[in-house]
């Protein structure tokens, strides 16, 4: 009798283990785009603000070779005839309109913010390959343009759109990149989140931009949260350490994944750095 329920209890822990991969994995497939991405709307009044506080704003929609229209803005920060630009790349749940009020830390530099697909008021669907393609369209766009100093663009990115970032100093000619809270690999990261799911055989934006990095000599500053528990510091200084230009970090203590921005120095810290360029 005790036999018979210790086989019956057998099979059904089999059953379980074997039921819980058959679940999970599909339900991580299906998910993943939703776990990743978070799209943001344009706020209304947001808009509606920042044409009268900033009224030399250009509002920028761009289409993408598959007829996407993205949109953003543009504030030029000087009077030169030419201006160095700043491309900003934001994170995973950001609407990156919010940020021309930044402009005022960026010295003379002039400042593009465009939402990522699906974000904001750009149309389309996030993914990976888009981010890409749609970074490296943007710097062609404004490289050609008169008033944009071609030798004088840099990409600043956070979290997520570090990657971006990384991607487009690989493929274009920047005079600096600004990481906050960088990562080495999107795959690596849900890697540690779930060990025994074979992430890599079901992720379909790996972001492994790590790869990326030996190729690249373009300088860089990288801010590392010194509590950040969504992307641990490790996973920043892995990619520090395979790039092939001149890096500087700064560690900003007592901040995590989100409140970084509002650490001592953090400001101070990318002033300086635009300044010694």
């Amino acid at each position: 009798m005790i036999k018979k329920i210790l086989q019956s209890l057998f099979r059904i822990i089999i059953g379980v283990i074997i039921a819980i991969p058959l679940l999970l994995y599909p339900f991580l497939y299906f998910a993943q785009d939703k776990l990743l991405f978070m799209p943001q709307e344009m706020d209304n009044g947001l808009y509606s603000w920042l044409k009268k506080k900033y009224p030399h704003v250009e509002e920028i929609k761009i289409k993408t070779p598959d007829n996407v229209i993205l949109h953003g803005w543009y504030l030029k920060n000087n009077t030169e005839k030419q201006s160095p630009l700043i491309i900003y790349f934001g994170a995973n749940a950001e609407e990156v309109s919010g940020h021309i009020m930044d402009i005022e830390h960026f010295n003379n530099y002039s400042l593009l913010l465009v939402n990522y697909r699906g974000y904001g008021l750009s149309e389309g669907t996030p993914s990976e390959k888009s981010f890409f393609n749609d970074a490296a369209l943007l710097y062609d766009t404004f490289a050609k343009r008169a008033d944009i100093d071609a030798n004088r663009i840099i990409a600043f990115g956070r979290s997520l759109g570090t990657g971006v970032a990384v991607y487009l100093a690989s493929q274009r000619q920047l005079q600096a990149v600004i990481l906050i809270s960088p990562y080495d690999s999107i795959r690596n990261l849900a890697q540690k989140v779930y060990p025994y799911v074979p992430v890599g055989l079901l992720l379909k934006h790996h972001f492994d931009v790590k790869q990326l990095a030996p190729s690249i000599k373009t300088r860089m500053l990288a801010l590392i949260a010194e509590k950040d528990k969504l992307i641990p510091p490790s996973h920043s200084f892995a990619l520090l350490n395979a790039w092939s230009g001149v890096t500087e970090h700064k560690i900003i203590p007592n901040t995590n994944h989100y409140n970084i921005s509002m650490g001592h120095d953090y400001w101070h810290n990318i002033t300086q750095f635009l300044k010694s360029l």
